[in-house]
């Protein structure tokens, strides 16, 4: 009797522990609202309307009625969503320096641009789950290829919204103490850095059209077409695509988006670009205008007059619908029937931009 009561005592405390994280973690997941100054900056901006960014081409919303209709859909044929065997990862050489242009695919979208000497962070998410709880939500399909830790020095981090399989709060915990880079982000985002305990003097808010520079490398806020939030409030912060040009190279990096006329407007005024990171999954028939099919994808990457193309957003979390392989395996056919050049790394895989690996198909071994 004694020992059945002290393991119910264990079980009480274990959760009471977890109700005191739920209480505690989840409202700091899901970040902080703007206010004062940087308030006013989003209410001046012409991307916000009546309390909301909007996009320029509106897009169309999940509706409530349709969720129980996609809950269900997501409990079936739920094998063919995930790779069969291990997702093979590649140990990240960054090389002695960052000169040339490379990119490093890290899973998901997340990626490390080395170009012309500099090193810039996209997107990173180093969590297990994409979510505000760490005991439910979408999971990590494959390890992180580089512990954060081992990631060499940074001279600026981009976010592309605010999502959780775009901005995690705990990769950027770690980011502050291991590096001393800036957080370039959108309007608004900046909030949820400040509450994660990201100094004021770390964080560059920007609009559509806004540049800014570090350590020599111009960064354009580009437009795209999207949603954010981390709760039930929606597009209270802006989502944005990013030009990151140095002085000879140029990247591209479509964060997540539909498809829109201005991509090919951002390929008049800042482009030709050598690489673009293009996302090409999780897209369904529910959400059409907020992510790209694959075939989208590569019309992005022709409108932005790309060069080379790695395709990103895929792989790495289970957030749609499709099967695992089908984005790749789209955007493949698509780069063919449109003679671009395309680039499909490991996660871990250093890409030389002006000598890419040939297309092998390597996850299709794996499906």
């Amino acid at each position: 009797m004694a020992k059945r009561g002290r393991t119910g005592s264990l079980i009480a405390l274990a959760l009471g522990a977890a109700a005191v994280w739920v209480a505690k973690d989840i409202p700091r997941q899901m970040g902080a609202k703007a206010k004062g100054e940087r308030l006013a900056r989003m209410q001046a901006s012409p991307q916000y309307a009546d309390g909301k960014f909007r996009n320029t081409v509106p897009a169309t919303e999940i509706t409530f009625s349709s969720m129980p209709r996609l809950l269900a859909a997501t409990l079936r044929d739920r094998d063919g969503r995930h790779p069969h065997q291990p997702v093979p990862l590649v140990t990240p050489d960054p090389g002695a320096t960052a000169d040339g242009l490379h990119v490093t695919w890290y899973g998901h979208s997340s990626a490390l641009v080395e170009i012309e000497g500099k090193r810039v962070l996209l997107d990173p998410v180093w969590s297990e789950r994409c979510s505000p709880s760490r005991l439910s939500g979408p999971k990590r399909l494959h390890e992180p290829p580089v512990a954060l830790r081992d990631l060499p020095p940074l001279d600026a981090v981009l976010i592309s919204h605010d999502h959780y399989d775009h901005l995690d709060m705990e990769t950027i915990h770690n980011l502050v103490d291991l590096q001393a880079a800036p957080f370039l982000v959108p309007l608004g985002v900046g909030a949820h850095l400040e509450r994660w305990g990201v100094p004021a003097t770390r964080i560059v808010e920007m609009d559509w059209n806004d540049t800014h520079q570090v350590a020599g490398i111009e960064f354009v806020a580009t437009a795209a077409r999207h949603f954010s939030g981390r709760g039930l409030g929606r597009d209270e912060t802006l989502w944005t695509s990013w030009a990151i040009k140095g002085p000879n190279r140029k990247v591209f990096y479509s964060g997540d988006t539909g498809y829109f006329p201005g991509f090919a407007r951002i390929g008049e005024e800042h482009g030709p670009f050598d690489v673009t990171l293009i996302q090409v999954g999780a897209y369904g028939d529910a959400w059409p205008d907020i992510h790209m099919v694959p075939e989208d994808g590569v019309a992005t990457h022709v409108d932005v007059q790309g060069a080379l193309m790695i395709p990103v957003h895929w792989a790495t979390f289970n957030l749609a619908l499709h099967e695992w392989p089908e984005p790749a395996d789209r955007a493949w056919a698509e780069a063919k029937a449109r003679g671009v050049r395309l680039a499909v790394p490991r996660p871990g895989e250093r890409v030389d931009v002006d000598n890419p690996p040939a297309v092998d198909g390597w996850w299709q071994q794996i499906a």
